[in-house]
């Protein structure tokens, strides 16, 4: 089982609703269990169109054996269950589920990057991820 860093995030609809019912469908995933989860914080949308509602944003740790690229598509099959459509990028969305950190690995390739390589320029990521390290 490797340990896994998740972001949460989410402005459109329930935004609590929608975090937590990504957190049990995480939790649900084969070979999967969520040890630790933030506290909410909410945060200015950064980049996208204007007029964007503020998010709802968390960070879980987890332990998988599900292989990053597998987890990727188990977390965006999630955000697809949880209504999220693909529209403009750093658009309004009701979940956003990004991989942080998997266990030691560094992954660079066109659908995956871990490190996440924004989370740096997040202070409400950071700050979340200190919770729950």
């Amino acid at each position: 089982m490797k340990s896994v860093y998740l972001g949460l995030g989410s402005n459109l609809g329930d935004r609590r609703k929608n975090i937590r019912m990504a957190i049990k469908k995480i939790n649900a995933l084969e070979d999967t269990k969520v040890i630790k989860s933030s506290r909410l914080i909410e945060t200015a949308p950064l980049g996208g169109p204007k007029g964007q509602r503020r998010f709802l944003n968390a960070v879980v740790k987890i332990k998988t054996g599900i292989r990053p690229f597998k987890l990727l598509k188990k977390l965006k099959q999630i955000e697809k269950e949880l209504g999220r459509r693909q529209t403009l990028r750093f658009g309004p969305r009701t979940i956003d589920l990004d991989i942080l950190f998997y266990q030691d690995k560094i992954i660079h390739t066109k659908t995956l990057h871990v490190p996440h390589p924004r989370m740096f320029e997040r202070t409400f990521v950071l700050k979340s991820l200190s919770e729950v390290i």
